[in-house]
């Protein structure tokens, strides 16, 4: 009886498998001529506000039982295929492959798309900057190690603009060519994920030595093939480098999120759901700083983050970055930065882009 109830539920899902694919290539034709249109008018294939709205009206027609995460994972896919069929989608990221500035790539831009590791945060701008790739994926801030000011120095001087932002929570898995965690001798990561892990390391492998990589991604090369060492690493290492995972979620702070922005040379459109990042720097006189600030409380605009930078060589000066919530052509928030520009002696706008979920 059982048996024939599987039979008829597995008949009756491979039709909905048939219809499924039929859509996914009706839907795949459409873009294909989405594509050309865009091609005459010489637009972007990759539309971070578009898409933003795409996934916004998914969690809008999606009923259940799928969970709103597993719909925009399932189309960010369909997505990434579509956009393949239109132009194949160029993106750097701070490499090497298997880092987390590769697994906020693919999460962000799925599976068809090309993604390229560079060996710095410059590099990455640089490669974009010239046109050699098409967007860039930068790690700008930490829940637990604060700002990146490498990012920060770019930004100040950059021609780009941020388009997107991610948001990826850092998980630490332990990874080796090992099956057993009791064969485990030797340890090897980045610092920072050595001292995010240093609680489980003492409780788990109390005795073990530990060696310091240049990235998580270099500790899980390092220890391939090798019996009784093992990385401290994503699962994206695990699965790239042929490793078998140990341990997950060993990591000591499960808050531990990292904040990455997408940079390319387009501006986007409003979406209503957006976020501005700029940045100011204000006269040296008493008060400068509250009467700029003054611009975004008095029209009740809320900043997402503040942030004083200092200006190389310009010993005790500042600049300061702010994320806004809102797009820069709204016209509220236009008001705002007029007045600001006013008060300030430099404001930059980095870019007007889709909030993103997860916030650190």
């Amino acid at each position: 009886m059982t048996r024939e109830r599987l039979k008829a539920l597995r008949a009756k899902m491979k039709e909905k498998d048939r219809e499924i694919i039929r859509l996914l290539n009706e839907r795949a034709q459409i873009s294909v001529e989405i594509g050309k249109v865009k091609g005459e008018d010489g637009i972007d294939v990759y539309d971070p506000a578009q898409e933003a709205r795409v996934h916004g009206y998914l969690q809008e027609l999606n009923e259940g039982p799928l969970h709103g995460k597993s719909v925009t994972a399932i189309f960010r896919e369909i997505i990434s295929a579509s956009r393949s069929l239109q132009k194949m989608t160029t993106v750097a990221f701070l490499g090497p492959e298997a880092s987390f500035s590769h697994q906020a790539a693919r999460t962000h831009f799925g599976e068809s798309s090309r993604f390229f590791p560079q060996t710095g945060i410059a590099r990455v701008f640089d490669e974009v900057e010239k046109g050699a790739i098409d967007w860039g994926v930068v790690p700008v801030e930490n829940s637990l190690e604060g700002s990146v000011n490498i990012t920060l120095d770019r930004l100040i001087i950059t021609s780009l603009q941020i388009c997107a932002e991610i948001y990826l929570r850092i998980s630490h898995c332990l990874i080796s060519s090992a099956e057993n965690i009791s064969d485990i001798k030797k340890v090897y990561s980045h610092p920072h994920a050595l001292a995010q892990c240093q609680v489980w390391l003492k409780t788990n492998l109390p005795n073990c030595e530990l060696g310091d990589a240049q990235s998580t991604a270099a500790a899980a090369q390092m220890v391939r093939g090798k019996k009784d060492e093992a990385a401290i690493g994503g699962a994206l290492a695990a699965n790239i480098y042929g490793l078998n995972i140990l341990a997950e979620g060993i990591e000591d702070n499960s808050s531990n999120m990292t904040r990455f922005l997408v940079i390319g040379r387009r501006k986007n459109e409003v979406t209503g759901n957006d976020k501005t990042s700029l940045l100011f720097a204000t006269p040296d006189s008493p008060g400068a700083l509250h009467r700029a600030l003054a611009s975004f409380a008095s029209r009740n605009i809320n900043l997402a983050k503040i942030e004083s930078h200092p200006v190389k060589q310009r010993l005790w000066e500042y600049l300061f970055f702010v994320d806004m919530i809102g797009h820069g052509e709204d016209k509220h928030t236009g008001a705002c930065l007029k007045e600001l520009k006013d008060k300030t002696t430099l404001l930059k706008i980095l870019g007007s882009y889709p909030k993103a979920e997860g916030r650190l």
